[in-house]
């Protein structure tokens, strides 16, 4: 990025911190070594915080203007995904079967990027740096909000490294941005048998196979195409051997919605047609719905207060628009239900590289995305601390 940055002389820091994260990867509630090395940082910095133990948050505390004074949190993740990397870099992870392969390790070099601009010119107000534990599997922050994190917090605001956009592009938006995730668990019950006699028997397969194209009807024709909806089955077993006819099969799945409304609709209509396919073949099946994380849905003051600051870090050509919300899902959500707030995304595709989804085992980022995010973090916390004490 060609633009200068406050951040731009933090620059050599954030990315070694970055590759030292990136090398040590630790899953969801496993997070020790990283909080330890989060607290080292936050030592450096002369900034104080708390931290419950393996399994909850690092939460550093910033005060510049009294108990008065307004409060703005900024929010990382810790945790990294199970999986092989096979990017080859020279930091690869040093983990076997583990890899920051979501740009968790991007979004703490970034907050404590501008935990050290905070720091070295304090803003008027209290700045609290949320690093959580669990974004990816267990919802961390919740951890975070029984802890009392959030007590006293006005606002906010969080981020995700993406390779939709590039470096120096920020995407900001209010209203909803990532969709409501649900998993759903379908077991049917039939009756075994041999492969020759199939009039014995009740085949649990072909129950749940007629299942399997019943639910796909569900979002091609039962809700308006408007509506973002998605019905993923991504697990199915059953059978034991080619001749023997399956008694019992499952299958997993997940819900994606961004109304409450479609969300009630699908639910309704997934124990609909677990409930009739048994009656039709004489099987019975049992269906368990658990719910996962709500949609993010940004404020639209926050969502103001972090289109300024990234007008001033990347300037009107780097403010992207979004088209329609994200299907995946996000814990940063649950702050949202307690206090205002903002997610954005910042672009991190490699310039000369192809599109690399996140979770990839092959995913990785252009690290200049480092002082982006470090600037823009700084700057929402300085508008919103500007804007809350008037």
């Amino acid at each position: 990025m060609d633009r200068p940055l406050k951040s731009d002389h933090l620059y050599p820091h954030l990315v070694e911190l970055r590759r030292a994260f990136h090398r040590q990867p630790e899953l969801a509630f496993e997070e020790a070594h990283t909080a330890q090395a989060i607290m080292a940082e936050l030592d450096r910095l002369g900034i104080p915080y708390e931290y419950g133990g393996k399994g909850s948050g690092v939460v550093g505390r910033l005060a510049g203007g009294g108990d008065k004074a307004p409060t703005v949190a900024l929010r990382a993740e810790m945790d990294a995904l199970p999986g092989a990397e096979n990017t080859d870099l020279p930091f690869a992870s040093s983990i076997e079967g583990k890899m920051h392969a979501c740009g968790h390790d991007a979004h703490m070099a970034m907050v404590l990027g501008a935990a050290a601009l905070l720091k070295a010119s304090p803003p008027q107000g209290n700045v609290v740096f949320v690093f959580q534990p669990a974004e990816e599997k267990g919802g961390g922050s919740r951890v975070v909000i029984h802890a009392g994190a959030l007590s006293g917090v006005s606002a906010i605001f969080g981020g995700h490294v993406t390779h939709h956009y590039r470096v120096g592009e920020i995407m900001v938006a209010e209203g909803v941005i990532t969709a409501q995730s649900d998993r759903f668990f379908i077991k049917v019950q039939g009756k075994g048998g041999h492969g020759a006699r199939p009039h014995e028997a009740t085949d649990a397969v072909v129950v749940t196979g007629l299942l399997i194209a019943a639910i796909q009807t569900l979002v091609s024709r039962e809700i308006n195409p408007v509506y973002p909806s998605v019905v993923t089955i991504g697990r199915v077993q059953a059978g034991s051997a080619p001749n023997v006819i399956a008694e019992e099969a499952v299958l997993e799945g997940s819900i994606r919605t961004t109304l409450s409304e479609v969300r009630d609709h699908i639910h309704s209509g997934l124990r609909r047609m677990a409930k009739a396919m048994g009656e039709l073949h004489n099987a019975k099946v049992n269906i368990t719905i658990t719910e996962g994380y709500p949609p993010v849905v940004n404020t639209r003051r926050e969502a103001q207060l972090a289109y300024r600051a990234a007008a001033k870090v990347v300037g009107g050509a780097g403010l992207m628009a979004m088209d329609h919300p994200s299907m995946g899902s996000e814990d940063f959500s649950y702050y949202l239900r307690e206090i205002p707030g903002c997610y954005v995304r910042f672009g991190a595709r490699i310039e000369e590289h192809e599109y690399i989804p996140l979770h990839s085992p092959a995913f990785d980022i252009d690290e200049e995305v480092l002082k982006v995010g470090a600037a823009f973090f700084d700057e929402v916390v300085r508008e919103a601390l500007d804007e809350y004490r008037q």
